[in-house]
């Protein structure tokens, strides 16, 4: 048996459908008497079914939560909280939502309840990226590690297939780098590959039926564990990229993980006993890499970064930024495969032995 190190995160978890019915209870358990409801636009009807729910302790609605936490809205969201005297944060909606609450939470150490509505897995961790002048930068503190999760699996029915499938695949993402983190540990492993099982199960069910409550409540216990994973480990050269290609170029989160997964595994299968873990909790014969592609290609998802607005000029830059700092990954960087893989995810071809 290897010597690890594990640490349980702090976060009361409530799985279930029709559960956010208990948010006033879980508000009052914090000793929150004044809520800031978050959401995006266009889940501003969620944050009023929030507030019929908290009643009197609902302070007011900041509904412009965007991809990527945008250091200016999260400046805008504070002047409101301070206006509106808040002192809890209820996040409903996914990755966006998620966090602007953890920006919030981190400037005020506000308690947070989330609400996911899809399976992003940001609820879970302590984990916070911000973008502010073009980059993306993440940093772990306890302060944005929410303190109440409530996952109400009636909640994800209205999230369309395809945002499914990509959400998903995000989900899928954590779990996989997860398998050969250098801190990893035998914990996280178990979950991952249960997580990694449990939504690529239900994926395929949901795009065939998106209101299939079976594989949508099995979607969310996988995202749930594959968002454990997150928070518990550190992740390698998949989410570098991703962060780099959504900080710097604006592409949609998701999306882009949707694309880049299966290269970024193909580059990374020098970690072979991961590789092995991964093609079992996928069930498939096949490498790794190639099944996480014909997994999406499978689903209708999002193959090719040109498709998502990448300019195939901005490839050599993306690798300049990708390489800019050391992270933990289990091969070292080399700007030389690394732009033969954009480039190949730029074009949506299958991944290769990079």
């Amino acid at each position: 048996m290897q010597t690890f190190r594990y640490q349980a995160l702090p976060t009361r978890v409530l799985f279930g459908t029709g559960t956010l019915s208990a948010l006033a209870g879980e508000c009052a358990a914090l000793g929150v008497k004044r809520a800031m409801v978050l959401t995006t636009p266009q889940q501003a009807d969620l944050a009023e079914r929030a507030s019929r729910l908290l009643g009197s302790i609902d302070a007011g609605h900041f509904t412009d939560a965007a991809m990527h936490t945008p250091v200016e809205v999260t400046e805008r969201a504070m002047e409101y909280l301070t206006r509106i005297r808040a002192d809890g944060i209820v996040s409903l909606g996914g990755g966006s939502t998620i966090g602007l609450g953890k920006a919030i939470a981190l400037r005020t150490d506000l308690p947070q309840i989330v609400v996911p509505t899809t399976y992003a897995g940001s609820e879970m961790t302590p984990i916070i990226g911000q973008t502010e002048q073009g980059r993306k930068t993440t940093q772990r503190s306890t302060h944005v590690q929410p303190e109440s999760v409530i996952y109400d699996v009636s909640l994800t029915l209205t999230l369309p297939s395809g945002a499914s499938v990509r959400s998903g695949l995000n989900a899928i993402a954590h779990a996989a780098e997860a398998l050969y983190a250098d801190n990893g540990n035998p914990i996280t492993s178990l979950m991952a590959e249960e997580g990694i099982r449990a939504i690529t199960e239900a994926l395929p069910v949901i795009l065939s039926d998106a209101g299939d409550i079976a594989a949508r409540g099995k979607a969310l216990y996988g995202a749930w564990l594959c968002g454990s994973c997150l928070g518990q480990v550190d992740m390698g050269l998949h989410h570098k990229l991703c962060h780099v290609l959504g900080g710097s170029f604006d592409l949609p989160h998701a999306e882009t993980h949707s694309v880049i997964l299966p290269h970024a595994i193909a580059y990374n299968r020098v970690a072979k006993p991961a590789m092995a873990r991964l093609a079992r909790a996928l069930a498939t014969d096949e490498a790794p890499w190639t099944a996480l592609h014909l997994l999406a290609r499978g689903l209708d998802a999002p193959l090719a970064l040109r498709d998502l607005g990448l300019p195939e000029s901005a490839i050599a830059e993306a690798v300049e930024i990708a390489c800019a700092n050391t992270y933990p990954n289990p091969r070292p960087l080399d700007r030389a495969p690394l732009e033969l893989l954009l480039r190949a995810a730029w074009a949506g071809d299958p991944p290769s032995e990079y």
